[in-house]
């Protein structure tokens, strides 16, 4: 079974995002939906910046399928198709700033069942973007029926234990004296993103570092659309806003520089070290404003 490389990006996103909405479900099923809430929120902040440091130094080999890789092993380079902005990161910032426009406005203030709906329709208009689009790329990534059939089994495997992994936040939280939110970014939503972990660094250190890179931009797509639904349909308000506005305004500055740094010349994109490096201090700032400012524990 072949498909081209952002369509594998989907696929891959589809597996690897099953634990956020699993996660979402499960916490809306059991009353605590703000743990989903901060789990939506913390792992599309943490995801970026983690998994392209991963692909990084996944990629720091020689791939046989792929000469001119030595080339960007010369020029410490992390280097991606150019297309991934306009069919992934774009369009990905556009559904945030949709989350923005449906949840920040003082009369639509907090997740309300229409907004599931329209965020629904959203990630169905990012995915033929992405596969419409992403036709035009000729590369072909071949897939066996037995890695679709383990992939579809490990889907089941994750959602069966999404339970487990609120009911576990729901107790730390207790013990721990802090919101549900807080919990949900810091304990749920870093929990939630091992499977991606793993993913990246097997998918890219197989060579295909565009497929193993840009699918963390399809898994934060899933996130904010069909993990956003079942929060929206038992209705969330928003109890802090300011904690929510500061982390909705990362979840976007992540893509954003995603976007920005992409391009470094006309023929080679991709990221540099000092990029990779730009993209973990803005998640170490993210920490200190949270601590400092918005949490205020010091």
């Amino acid at each position: 079974m072949g498909t081209h490389r952002f369509g594998r990006s989907c696929f891959l996103a589809i597996v690897t995002a099953s634990p956020e909405v699993a996660v979402n479900i499960t916490s809306a099923a059991r009353g605590v939906s703000n743990i989903g809430l901060g789990n939506l929120l913390g792992s599309n902040i943490i995801s970026i910046p983690l998994m392209v440091t991963i692909a990084y130094f996944a990629s720091r080999k020689q791939f046989k399928n792929n000469p001119k890789h030595q080339e960007h092993l010369d020029a410490n380079m992390l280097v991606l198709n150019k297309r991934s902005v306009s069919v992934l990161s774009l369009p990905y910032l556009g559904i945030i700033a949709l989350v923005a426009l449906l949840t920040l406005p003082k009369a639509w203030r907090g997740l309300q069942p229409i907004d599931g709906w329209i965020m629904l329709g959203a990630y169905g208009a990012f995915l033929i973007h992405a596969i419409i689009k992403g036709r035009k790329e000729g590369e072909k990534v071949e897939w066996t029926q037995k890695k679709i059939w383990l992939s579809i089994a490990g889907v089941f495997a994750i959602a069966a234990g999404a339970f487990f992994i609120v009911k576990a936040t729901e107790n730390i939280v207790s013990v721990l004296g802090i919101s549900e939110i807080v919990g949900g970014l810091f304990i749920t939503g870093i929990m939630t993103t091992a499977p991606e972990v793993f993913k990246t660094w097997s998918v890219v250190k197989g060579g295909e570092v565009t497929a193993g890179t840009t699918s963390v931009i399809a898994d934060n797509a899933i996130t904010m659309t069909v993990a956003f639904f079942p929060l929206a349909l038992v209705t969330t308000p928003l109890e802090d806003f300011q904690l929510y506005w500061v982390n909705l305004a990362f979840v976007g500055l992540m893509p954003l520089l995603y976007s920005v740094f992409v391009h470094q010349s006309k023929q080679l994109h991709g990221f540099s070290k000092w990029q990779i490096f730009v993209f973990d201090a803005a998640y170490v700032t993210y920490l200190l404003i949270m601590a400092f400012f918005v949490l205020k524990l010091f």
